[in-house]
């Protein structure tokens, strides 16, 4: 199970920076786009995935897998759009400057 270990710190590093960002203004409004990217996202990974897979574009050594699939992508695979469409706003939410009060 090597791939589910290397997902873990690239989410816990985007649930952290997200959560620096709850103070910030508009916090609920970007979580929202944010989630709405999500799903986009990872509708985009579970068609293209599949199809690259089913292609055989790429594999994947089940020994290094969860073992969870959606189709014949891992579910692995989802996790750095996930992180993406969170931790992108807030970053760059982190280096846009305050306006002052």
């Amino acid at each position: 199970m090597t791939y589910p270990l290397i997902v873990v710190p690239f989410l816990l590093l985007a649930a952290v920076v997200t959560a620096v960002t709850i103070r910030r203004e508009r916090f609920g409004r970007r979580m929202a786009a944010s989630a709405l990217a999500a799903l986009v996202l990872l509708a985009l990974t579970a068609v293209f995935d599949n199809i690259m897979i089913a292609a055989g574009l790429f594999t994947y050594p089940s020994e290094h897998l969860s073992g969870l699939h959606i189709g014949l992508a891992p579910i692995e695979d989802f996790s750095y759009p996930l992180a993406a469409a969170f931790l992108i706003p807030a970053v760059w939410t982190l280096l846009t400057p305050r306006k002052p009060a």
